[in-house]
């Protein structure tokens, strides 16, 4: 934790712009630092009340009802929701008031113990960061996990200003994170792989991949930048490190990093040759999970891990929870709660891993940009696809030629359909393609509600 990085706040105006998970948690460490905080969203100031209230943070200012330009008035910085596009009128205005802008993983960069390492890319990050965290914690390294997925790192970073100290800190970090950093220096930086997503946000996939080169930008020379030597989107787009380059492959041996020949995953990261672990032996499967496999096995060999606890870690681990999760096999059918699978390129690594016929559920809300891969993932996989959601229409055209076609009205009613359609030897599929809020919380209630229908068939 260098002091120099720190935020003079004392007696300064912060107003806090979205007031989710990562806004609450940047609102205890703002009040830690001695700042005087204004706290905006959409949702209704009574409910923000409860929730400053059940902090017992005061005083706070609260604009509720998306007043942001009255929160931002005579405010030195905003601190920004990855949630709240840059786009909005109040936020240019205000950018261009010359108001500072900086994001929650910003802010908590600068006040964290322990060697930062930071994963990104449009899928795997989850289950990457949670290997990575469990590789080091079985080698005895005091490891905090968080960021993105989870525990927001402004709560590390207030433990930091307690006394607390890590000897890692893990983190998965998005792209509209990104957009607001200034001083964020990963230790070991990742970007996991590049597809289209979230291009209701970004302009382009080359301005989505450049968002998310920005992991690299305040890397030195003493620090690693890793990444996946096969992936099409980061060759397209090949992101610029000051750091030692780290890769990983599934088809070709690499000069610094982990690869594979054959059936073992192999790595050159300590001089000689080591072999790391059969594929066979791994309890998460697919090519993608395969890559989140070596991408943390060279994070753990970076980080000192011994390769016996990497081997035995790397036996044991069982993926997370809506990702590729094995819910229950009735009657010869496996019912696969894959939630988390909101992009066209985490639905068709899904679709390629599994072997037999797939019932496939998909559905939700469109992120924008096409669909490339799709039609052909379920041309060759999926004799049936079942949609829900608002996207259903699009993709009813999209996929009509590819597979039968139905729709249902709610996810129950998915569930039931397939459960009549499938016969022995068949898979049914929940992976979504799309976002869930059109009819969900988040891909975690949609995972866990797909979960109760098929535990509640005969």
């Amino acid at each position: 934790m260098s002091d120099g990085l720190h935020l003079e706040l004392e007696g300064k105006r912060v107003a806090v712009i979205g007031f989710g998970r990562s806004g609450q948690s940047a609102l205890k460490l703002l009040m830690a630092l001695g700042a005087r905080v204004a706290v905006a969203d959409q949702k209704p100031a009574s409910e923000l009340a409860a929730i400053v209230t059940d902090l017992r943070e005061i005083p706070v200012e609260i604009f509720g009802d998306g007043q942001y330009d009255r929160a931002l008035q005579g405010s030195d910085l905003m601190l920004l929701s990855p949630g709240v596009p840059m786009a909005l009128a109040p936020i240019r205005q205000a950018l261009l008031a010359g108001i500072r802008v900086i994001g929650e993983l910003e802010l908590a960069s600068r006040y964290l113990s322990g060697r930062l390492i930071a994963m990104t890319g449009t899928n795997g990050k989850s289950t990457t960061i949670t290997l990575v965290g469990q590789l080091l914690s079985a080698a005895g390294f005091d490891t905090f996990v968080g960021g993105n997925l989870g525990t927001p790192l402004a709560d590390a970073a207030l433990a930091s200003l307690e006394g607390r100290r890590w000897d890692f800190v893990v983190a998965e970090v998005s792209s509209f994170q990104l957009e607001t950093i200034e001083t964020f220096h990963p230790w070991i930086g990742a970007i996991l792989n590049i597809t289209p997503d979230h291009l209701d946000r970004y302009p382009s996939l080359k301005d989505y991949a450049a968002t998310k080169a920005r992991m690299f930008e305040n890397q030195t020379a003493e620090d690693f930048c890793i990444i996946n030597a096969d992936d099409a989107g980061l060759l397209k787009f090949p992101p610029v490190s000051l750091g030692t380059p780290i890769r990983f492959s599934r088809t070709k041996a690499v000069s610094s990093g982990v690869f594979v020949h054959g059936d073992v995953v192999m790595t050159n990261l300590r001089q000689e040759l080591e072999e790391v672990i059969r594929i066979s032996e791994l309890q998460i499967h697919g090519s993608h999970n395969l890559e989140n496999v070596m991408a943390a096995t060279a994070v753990a060999l970076l980080s000192g891990c011994p390769m016996s606890t990497i081997q035995q870690t790397l036996r044991e681990f069982r993926g997370l929870e809506h990702v590729m999760e094995v819910v229950r096999i009735v009657r010869d059918v496996t019912y696969i709660n894959d939630s988390k699978g909101t992009n066209v390129d985490a639905t068709v690594k899904a679709l390629e891993s599994l072997s037999g016929p797939v019932i496939l559920i998909a559905g939700g809300r469109e992120k924008g940009g096409q669909y490339p891969g799709l039609v052909e993932a379920v041309r060759g996989k999926a004799r049936q696809v079942i949609l829900i959601g608002e996207a259903r229409a699009r993709l009813r055209e999209l996929l009509k030629e590819a597979a039968a076609v139905s729709e249902a009205g709610s996810l129950a009613e998915a569930v039931r359909q397939a459960a009549s359609l499938a016969v022995s030897g068949d898979t049914v599929l929940l992976s979504p393609v799309c976002a869930s809020f059109d009819m969900f919380q988040d891909y975690k209630d949609r995972g866990r509600q797909f979960k109760e229908r098929v535990h509640e068939l005969a």
